[in-house]
């Protein structure tokens, strides 16, 4: 029996796996803000980086797989308790915290992975001056996408700063899927999300290729797909002195 943690677990593609892997008979931890009946669920604030924290060390000591699938689209800029932007801190800085936080337990797996839904491959270069969105006009999607370039760099910063590790990390983008996503937009966006989700894929079918990385996790430390589909990440996403300078500022901004 492994012991699979989802976050994000309470809604769309986390809790479709929190099902699957729940009625396979594997321990399921949800984290997210609803329960999920017949899964152990962790109520937590991943934007907050002390509920991160607080979050990895009430997890066993042994984790076989960690799918990191919170996230909430903010239509305007918000702040932390903490003063970081939401976007930032739910997106990039909580996934980069709970995988340094929960390696060790990780590598207790027979075969660890880490699994990162985000948009990888469809990012926007960041602004190393404003991370957090801090000047001119808040612009949502610019934000979120800087955030998906962010976690590509994620995933070129893990084998880099742990050579040695045998958790498998792997960026996966499901494209467009009917979770939803409506619900955090206003006004005539929040039509045209509702007319496009007509055509978005069914949560189900979404979750097959993923449920496959899972289980027979790529042997390469570091991999990339979009909809099942091995994908390239941009030229500047895959650079380490960038992925080794965004662990650095994330670092730093909880230390």
């Amino acid at each position: 029996m492994r012991t699979i943690v989802v976050t994000g677990g309470t809604h769309g593609i986390g809790r479709g796996l929190v099902e699957h892997y729940r009625a396979g008979g594997d321990r399921v931890i949800a984290i997210g803000s609803t329960a999920v009946p017949g899964a152990d669920t962790i109520r937590a604030d991943l934007s907050e980086p002390t509920a991160v924290r607080g979050l990895a060390a009430a997890l066993p000591s042994t984790v076989d797989v960690l799918v990191m699938s919170a996230f909430r689209y903010s239509p305007v800029r918000a702040e932390t308790a903490d003063g970081l932007e939401y976007t930032f801190a739910l997106y990039v800085l909580s996934r980069f915290l709970l995988v340094e936080a929960l390696l060790p337990a990780l590598e207790r797996a027979e075969r660890p992975v880490v699994v990162s839904l985000c948009g990888t491959g469809s990012g926007r270069r960041p602004k190393w001056d404003d991370l957090q969105s801090r000047r001119g006009r808040y612009r949502a999607l610019a934000a979120t996408l800087r955030g998906a370039y962010a976690n590509d760099l994620l995933g070129t910063a893990f084998p880099l700063e742990h050579p040695d590790a045998r958790t498998r990390y792997v960026l996966y983008n499901p494209l467009m899927v009917d979770t939803g996503l409506s619900r955090g937009f206003r006004g005539p966006m929040r039509v045209l999300i509702d007319i496009a989700s007509r055509f978005a894929t069914p949560v189900p079918r979404a979750l097959p290729p993923i449920i496959r990385l899972i289980d027979e996790p790529p042997d390469a430390p570091v991999s990339t797909f979009r909809a099942g589909r091995p994908v390239r990440v941009p030229a500047g996403a895959g650079d380490p002195a960038s992925a080794r300078r965004l662990t650095a500022v994330l670092r730093a901004l909880a230390p």
